[in-house]
Formats: structure tokens, C-alpha cells, sequence
């Protein structure tokens, strides 16, 4: 059983530790979210392209204000000329090679659009506006706290050709890709209702069930959210042609709902484990890919074993593979993915999008605001479990060794921009990747250097434990790692995700003090601190690791990851640009020093970070205060 899109077993637990006092864990205080249920009946000519609905929907009210109008998304009113979508893409400096200038050239026959004919609130009509991808609607009685309405809505679409995301006939020769093809309810909660237009990003929904029933040609094969029924009713005054076959899907507690229907499409289905819940994996996909696609399933069987390991279980009973789309798109209980890729390409996009059910399907975080703590935990995962799945992959380098050298190449650029930039306002769509894939990827590990490889594992557990079928922001999930860390955290999330400041340590000096005894000084060059780990080898292999805790930390990290002793030393002020200390050991038996031998720190300029040095290092800006 669940409630109000939490697990019972889950929503009982918390309210007993929060009556013994354990709250550390638990959500905000004051926490609430909306709830939706759906019932959609769509039938879709293919030779028209066009699809013909009813949407019944019941919205429960769950916040503390009273709601005196609400907004629907029309997703497919971005696929017209001079649309936002369409404008953004022709005027932004790096458009998306998908999209450019292609949807201010379709014809009206490839265009895509979303009308509602009529919508009623418990049986009275409305009169809503349309504003390009969205609708607005004054309601006739005010929804109180607590309360619940009833919104019928009779509607009708044309499917674009497929340009980004959703629409027909991809490069792939996949017929339909049918993502945002209903009139979705907007989100509503403590920052208020999130009315943004659709310009090619991605997005936040409520949690609720949809019940699905899609009508269109027996030729056609349909795979999609949800779990397929077979009831084969249908409203009183809809009838079935002999040439029509009934699809009828219902899912719990997911905020979208994606299919896709191709004629050619093959169906394989394999069982694969989730903490030892079973959960079907199905591939839908064309001949002509079929061999990789095959060779695709096994290793998804082992991805999803591993991922539910370290990452916390899948909840749902099956997950869909669909070829179609136009890359990769993750929506709940299915993923669609171009299929035209080398098997480790395969792999790799089908890892991704699988992530995203814990990322996005699961947290459902708010990706126009905070795009990274999706696609960057995403990412950060989708690496350690393609080193599980590929072994020979550690050869590469350390994890994240391309991500780490893509976001130097972007500090050089003079391009970045904050994390937190809200998606769409990027300024680049160079600035936007980096920021929300490489940068967010390397937040993880990073901060797994600070607080410790285990304690970060346990600390993504329990985030998804307590904030599955919710919508996190970066402070609940930094709040988790806090108190699993023992730390405070805020300052690395104001430095990191919310400005474009960067990190640079150096040696100053190594100097002898005297015939037993070493001074060295250690200089924060780039604006943001961070915690250090120095280790120091000796002619004879001996090493021994210093660890130098941030003040700001409030704390030390608890874990030796490092099989050498260590030695921790008194904190670091942020204020202070130079740190000395010395160590009992003479100059003359010191081979070298490298600070942060486990290459996770984002620090631009390693060079500076050894001893002896290997080329001249410069250390500017750097105050010669007293030590």
C-alpha cells in the first residue's frame, strides 16, 4: 500500500522516528506536495498524425493555500515557427544540432499542436487561455487546502514531426516517439506555480496514477509507462473500428506518462533483480538492430542489480527500452534511445537513462532549476556503473578523468556560469552541459573526497529512502550527506553550485627547519577552500597522508580510505590564503609530495600541487602575510 505517493511501510517509519525524536532524516518540516490522477482515453489517426482525447483528472490539494486557478502545459504548441522554442534556437550562439532552424521551416502538415475543445471543473465549464505552451485557467470555485476537484477536458493534437524529444517518423524510422503528448497539469508547491514555457529543456510534474487507454491501427505495437491491462473497456459513446486496437495502461505513483508505437517494432522481455524484488525489462526495437539490442539485455540484468545495490531499490515491477526519440529521454518506467549505436554506446545511454529513474523518475527534483542534481548524480553513477559493467574501463584513468578535464576546458573558456542558472537562461548551450552533466557529475566525487567514499554510499542510500516519490532540492540532499558526514556542507554548496569560483592549491615551500625536522607551506590560491589531503613518500617508499580539515566543516572526515597512517592536523580558516606546518622528517628523506593524491579535487592547476616541482610554478595573487 501507498500514500499520497509514499511507500506506507516508508511514510510509517518516518512518523515513528520523528515521535522518538530520530528527524534527522526525515523531510522538512512543513513538507507537502500535490497529488493528480488521471484518466486519459486518446485515439490517434496515423494517417493524419493527429490525436483526438478526453482527460479526466481529479487534483487533490495538499498545500496550505487556496488555489483560484491553475496551468496545464501544451507541450507539442513548441513545435510551431516562432515559437520560444523556435526562437531561442535560432538566436541562442550554440543551438542544439537537433532542433537549429528546423521547426521555423515545417510545414503546417509537420507541425505540432495541442487545442482543449472543452474543460469543466466538477461539471461547470471554464474558460481557459492559451499562452504558447501553456494554459492558463481561472477556476469557478476555489480549491480550499485539503480539498479536491474534478477537471474534464475534451482535447485534440497533431503530432510534429519529431524535431527534439516527441513526435513522428525519427532518423531511426521509429513511427511515433510520444513524449508530452497530453495537457499535463503544472506543479504547484512552496515556491509557487512553475508556469515555465517549454524551450527545449526538461521538467517537473505532480505525483500521481495515470490510467491510459490509447486507440489506434492493429499494426502498430505500443509499449509504454505503466503496466498494461486487459480490460477493454471504453467510454459508452467511443467504439473500436475492426482496424483499431485498444492499448490500456495504468501506473502509480509517477508525474508522466510516455509511449511510443511503431508497427516493426520486436518485443523481448527478461527478469532481472532489484534487492530481490523482480522486476521485467522490456525492449522494443527494429531487425535492424537487433543483434546489439539482444546483447543490450544481459547487461542490463547486471546494471540494475548494482545500481539498486548502491543506490537503493527500484520500486516498480517493469521498465521499458524503447527505440525511438532522438538520443536518450528518461520519462517513469521507460526510457526512449536512438538505437543505431556500438554496443558499449548502447550501454552506456541505456545506464543513463536507467539512472534517471532513481534521479529524476524517482526524485523528481525540479530540472529547470537545478538541472545538475538530475543529469549530474545521473552522470557520476552512470560511470561507476559502467566501470562494473566494463572492468577494463579503469584503465582510463581515474573516475571521471574526461569530466575533470572537460570542466578545466570550460573554466578556460570564460563560458561558465553557475550551476544553479536556472536551465533555460543558460547563455550557452555549452554552458548548460557542462554545468549540469560534467560539473554535477564531479560535485559527487568530489564531495566524496571530502566527507569519504563510504560515507557518501550510504549517504545516496539514504537520500533515496527518504526523498523517493518527493521533490528534493540540493539543500534536503546536502542536509543528508550532513548529518551521515558529521559535517556542515553549506559553504561547498554556496562555492560550487552557486558560483563560478575555483579551486587552487599549491606548495609554496618545502624548507628544512632543521637536520630532523621540514616546514612546509601550502597556498590557497583560487577563491574556493576546500579540505586538504597531502601524502608525503620517503626515499624508502614510506608514505604517510596529512589531512587538514576546512574550519568551516565543523568536523573531520571520519573514514582512512588510505591503507598509510594519517595524521590530522589543525583545521584551515577560509580567510587564511597560507598554511604552515612542520613534520619530523628531514628535507633529505622527503622523495615527494602530492596533495590530493586521489585526483579528486577539481583543482585547475595540478602542476603546483607536487614536490619536487616538474615545471615552474607561479603563485600569484598570493598575500605574504605572516605564515
Amino acid at each position: 500500500m501507498r500514500y499520497k505517493g509514499i511507500f506506507f511501510s516508508q511514510w510509517l517509519w518516518t512518523i515513528l522516528m520523528t515521535g522518538i525524536g530520530m528527524t534527522g532524516y526525515a523531510q522538512r518540516d512543513g513538507y507537502w506536495q500535490q497529488e493528480v490522477a488521471y484518466d486519459i482515453t486518446a485515439r490517434l489517426d496515423v494517417k493524419t498524425h493527429q490525436l483526438k482525447g478526453r482527460q479526466s483528472l481529479v487534483y487533490r490539494n495538499h498545500s496550505p493555500d487556496t488555489l483560484r486557478q491553475l496551468y496545464y502545459h501544451l507541450y507539442f504548441n513548441a513545435f510551431r515557427p516562432n515559437s520560444m522554442m523556435d526562437v531561442r534556437s535560432r538566436v541562442i550562439r550554440d543551438p542544439d544540432r537537433r532542433v537549429r532552424d528546423r521547426i521555423y521551416h515545417l510545414d503546417q502538415g509537420a507541425q505540432g499542436f495541442q487545442k482543449v475543445v472543452s474543460l469543466t471543473q466538477d461539471g461547470v465549464r471554464l474558460r481557459p487561455e492559451v499562452e504558447g505552451t501553456l494554459l492558463s485557467v481561472p477556476l469557478v470555485r476555489p480549491l480550499l487546502p485539503g480539498a479536491s476537484t474534478k477537471l474534464d477536458m475534451r482535447f485534440e493534437a497533431q503530432v510534429p514531426t519529431q524535431v527534439r524529444r516527441t513526435g513522428r517518423d525519427n532518423a531511426e524510422g521509429i513511427a511515433y516517439s510520444m513524449a508530452q503528448w497530453y495537457p499535463k497539469l503544472a506543479e504547484y508547491d512552496t515556491e509557487g506555480w512553475h508556469t515555465d514555457a517549454y524551450v527545449g529543456r526538461e521538467f517537473y510534474g505532480v505525483w500521481g496514477d495515470f490510467e491510459v487507454r490509447l486507440i489506434l491501427d492493429t499494426a502498430y505495437v505500443v509499449a509504454a509507462t505503466g503496466i498494461p491491462q486487459s480490460d477493454k473497456a471504453l467510454p459508452a459513446d467511443l467504439k473500436i473500428a475492426k482496424s483499431e486496437r485498444l492499448w490500456h495502461f495504468k501506473a502509480e505513483d509517477v508525474h508522466d506518462f510516455v509511449w511510443a508505437a511503431d508497427p516493426d517494432y520486436l518485443h523481448d522481455q527478461v527478469t532481472a533483480t532489484s534487492n530481490e524484488n523482480k522486476v521485467d525489462l522490456h525492449f522494443y526495437y527494429q531487425a535492424d538492430v537487433s543483434d546489439n539490442w539482444q546483447a543490450l539485455q544481459s547487461y542490463m540484468v547486471r546494471a540494475l542489480a548494482y545500481i539498486s545495490a548502491h543506490f537503493g531499490p527500484y520500486p516498480y515491477d517493469r521498465y521499458a527500452f524503447i527505440q525511438g526519440g532522438d538520443g536518450g529521454m528518461e520519462y517513469p518506467m521507460a526510457t526512449l534511445i536512438t538505437g543505431k549505436r556500438p554496443l558499449q554506446s548502447l550501454v552506456g545511454v541505456s545506464v543513463h537513462e536507467l539512472l534517471h529513474s532513481w534521479y529524476q523518475g524517482l526524485m523528481a527534483s525540479h530540472e529547470g532549476r537545478y538541472a545538475w542534481l538530475d543529469e549530474g548524480f545521473t552522470s557520476y553513477a552512470e560511470e561507476k556503473t559502467m566501470r562494473h559493467l566494463f572492468p577494463e574501463k579503469k584503465e582510463e584513468g581515474p573516475l571521471l578523468v574526461n569530466e575533470y578535464a572537460s570542466y578545466k576546458r570550460l573554466v578556460a573558456s570564460g563560458l561558465e556560469e553557475p550551476m544553479n542558472t536556472w536551465s533555460d537562461h543558460f547563455q550557452t548551450n555549452y554552458a548548460y552541459s557542462q554545468a549540469a552533466y560534467v560539473k554535477g557529475a564531479i560535485f559527487q566525487h568530489q564531495l566524496s573526497y571530502i566527507v569519504g567514499e563510504e560515507t557518501l554510499g550510504r549517504a545516496l542510500r539514504r537520500y533515496a529512502e527518504r526523498w523517493r516519490f518527493k521533490h528534493p532540492t540540493p539543500t534536503d540532499y546536502l542536509r543528508v550527506v550532513e548529518k551521515e558526514a558529521q559535517m556542515n556542507l553549506d559553504w561547498y554548496y554556496a562555492y560550487f553550485a552557486q558560483s563560478t569560483h575555483s579551486i587552487d592549491y599549491g606548495l609554496r615551500s618545502v624548507e628544512a627547519v632543521d637536520q630532523t625536522n621540514t616546514r612546509i607551506v601550502l597556498a590557497r590560491i583560487g577563491a574556493m577552500p576546500m579540505p586538504i589531503e597531502l601524502v608525503i613518500t620517503q626515499q624508502d617508499g614510506t608514505q604517510t597522508l596529512y589531512y587538514i580539515p576546512l574550519r568551516m566543516m565543523r568536523g573531520v572526515k571520519r573514514e582512512k580510505e588510505q591503507a598509510i597512517p594519517r595524521h590530522t592536523l589543525s583545521d584551515w580558516p577560509w580567510t587564511h590564503p597560507l598554511y604552515a606546518f612542520e613534520i619530523p622528517l628531514p628535507i633529505h628523506d622527503i622523495k615527494h609530495i602530492q596533495i590530493d593524491p586521489s585526483d579528486r579535487m577539481a583543482d585547475l592547476n595540478p602542476a603546483n600541487q607536487r614536490y619536487p616541482v616538474r615545471e615552474k610554478v607561479l603563485f600569484e595573487g598570493v598575500l605574504n602575510t605572516k605564515d
